[in-house]
């Protein structure tokens, strides 16, 4: 073993104050595994990699203490931090590879693609006067050539409708924001919407923007859609909540066998602490998305609608090792105000934790809240006095099953095999200027554009043409879908992701239920809801 990590490892037992015991178990356990690389690394047959061998020890190490322990390469850390970072350093565009052509959706504004003056439509043939087109280049290669150091500079080739020539254009690389809310809009004339789907280091700023845009253009009350939000950082967790609740409330607890007890508590006054407030949440809600929602829910400050959320309430700490590489290790567990640990059950090891969405599915709690039971164990108590759960995950006042009326295997496949996407891409590149010419603006669009059939009969050639068979039983089941995400793409390819969601939430359960119930008083009295 190395002298160094060997160093680090005593740095951190004699921090935590451990008995000479805990010493000499831990040097001989480190003095065997040194004894058996070397055994190895001399007597094995043939020749080894040591650094692999110790990489796939560490990972089996981690896989023994719970799902959220892991080992991760220098590559790995660098891709994981990037999108909490908030930033990162390219040419800023948005892009989709379009009939093997690489096709800018749009320039970020403000980026060094937008400076030059690239726009929406382009065709980017040659970068660094190589060829790209036609080569069935993948997302991940046009991420490595157009990605580089702030500063440094890129030459590309693009092909432009109503242009005969190809346009040239050297691009100085710069930082590129990441931006974690996804969309702010009014849902009605009293309601806001804001979309947040990750938290990032940038996001409590985004959010308070959101809160101020949205109060002055009237919004009285918030829907804020935590759905398929994985998480991310705990502080930006805690910002966020301070913004919903009075000052002084605890809005989490950790603590752990090396981690003494800490509490959040909320201080400064926030942006939103009166209102009527409503969380949308679902199974792929995880961690700090957990953290928001179990404050708000156990202060009484908000309802949670739709289902019951991931359960990890795990907290990791990341240790740098000598190479570049970490261990992002488990140190404590999340609790929520009331005293509910978020983190679900784990011991039937790891392949199983990662099978429990599918068997929420299986045994039916995605569809029916009566298959959901709660022991008196798992029951706890608000200051307002209604009924919160714990067992892990949050679970909402308002359970809004997945409808599955409306899904078929044609429409899987059409999404599966991106026609539907690349379609819609196709069609705007093609009609970007008289579509742009008849509705100016989004707000024209959404309420004028109609989907008419012959469009949605040219989507169904499409897919024949790529081996997704037209199936009419399906498509009459996926029909209302088919022509609002037709119309949701469309919103976004010319105006914005943000548009997108505006559109596409006309298929939200969860957010029509929100928007039902922010008409009336009744749920949020029946739960005691402070506002």
């Amino acid at each position: 073993m190395q002298k160094l990590s060997l160093g680090l490892v005593l740095m951190f037992i004699f921090k935590f104050s451990y008995s000479q015991n805990d010493i000499n178990q831990l040097n001989s356990a480190m003095d065997k595994l040194g004894s058996a690389l070397q055994i190895v690394n001399y007597y094995y047959m043939d020749s080894v990699k040591q650094d692999k061998l110790v990489e796939d020890a560490l990972i089996g190490m981690l896989e023994k203490l719970d799902p959220h322990s892991v080992y991760v390469t220098p590559k790995e850390l660098k891709e994981f931090n990037e999108p909490l970072s908030g930033n990162f350093e390219g040419v800023g565009i948005q892009f989709n590879i379009l009939e093997d052509t690489i096709t800018v959706i749009s320039p970020i504004s403000g980026g060094p693609s937008f400076k030059v003056g690239i726009m929406s439509g382009d065709r980017i043939v040659k970068i660094e006067d190589e060829t790209v087109a036609g080569i069935k280049i993948k997302n991940e290669q046009v991420m490595k050539k157009l990605r580089g150091n702030k500063g440094t500079k890129v030459k590309v080739g693009i092909l432009r409708r109503g242009n005969k020539e190809l346009l040239d254009f050297t691009i100085t690389r710069d930082k590129i924001p990441l931006y974690s809310v996804d969309a702010v809009y009014m849902a009605s004339p009293t309601v806001g919407y804001i979309k947040l789907s990750r938290f990032a280091q940038t996001s409590t700023q985004e959010v308070k923007d959101g809160l101020s845009k949205l109060k002055s253009m009237g919004a009285k009350d918030i829907i804020f859609d935590l759905q398929d939000n994985g998480g991310g950082f705990l502080n930006t967790a805690f910002e966020i909540a301070d913004e919903f609740l009075e000052k002084e409330k605890l809005i989490v607890y950790t603590k752990g066998i090396h981690s003494p007890k800490k509490d959040y508590v909320s201080t400064v006054k926030g942006d939103f602490e009166k209102g009527k407030l409503i969380l949308l949440i679902d199974e792929g809600s995880a961690s700090a998305s957990e953290i928001l929602s179990g404050s708000v829910q156990d202060w009484d400050r908000g309802l949670l609608v739709g289902r019951r959320t991931f359960g990890k309430g795990l907290v990791q700490n990341q240790y740098p090792l000598p190479d570049g590489s970490a261990l992002r290790l488990t140190i404590a567990q999340y609790f929520t105000p009331t005293g509910r640990c978020i983190q679900k059950p784990y011991g039937g090891g790891t392949e199983n934790y990662y099978k429990d969405l599918f068997n929420r599915y299986k045994h039916g709690e995605l569809t029916n809240a009566d298959s959901i039971k709660f022991p008196d164990s798992l029951k706890f108590k608000t200051n307002g006095g209604r009924v919160v759960y714990g067992g892990g995950g949050i679970m909402p006042d308002i359970f809004i099953p997945i409808d599955t009326t409306k899904n078929s295997k044609y429409l899987t496949d059409l999404i599966r095999k991106g026609t539907l996407n690349q379609f819609t891409l196709s069609y705007v590149d093609k009609n970007r200027k008289s579509l742009l010419e008849k509705f100016p603006t989004f707000e024209k669009f959404k309420k004028d554009f109609i989907v008419e059939e012959t469009l949605v009969n040219e989507l169904i050639k499409k897919g024949e043409a790529e081996g997704v068979k037209y199936d009419e039983k399906g498509f009459a089941t996926s029909k209302e879908v088919v022509y609002i995400q037709l119309k949701a793409l469309m919103a976004r390819d010319i105006y914005g992701n943000a548009n997108f969601y505006e559109v596409i939430n006309q298929l939200n359960d969860s957010y029509m239920k929100a928007l039902e119930l922010l008409k009336n008083d009744e749920a949020f009295k029946k739960f005691k809801i402070q506002n």
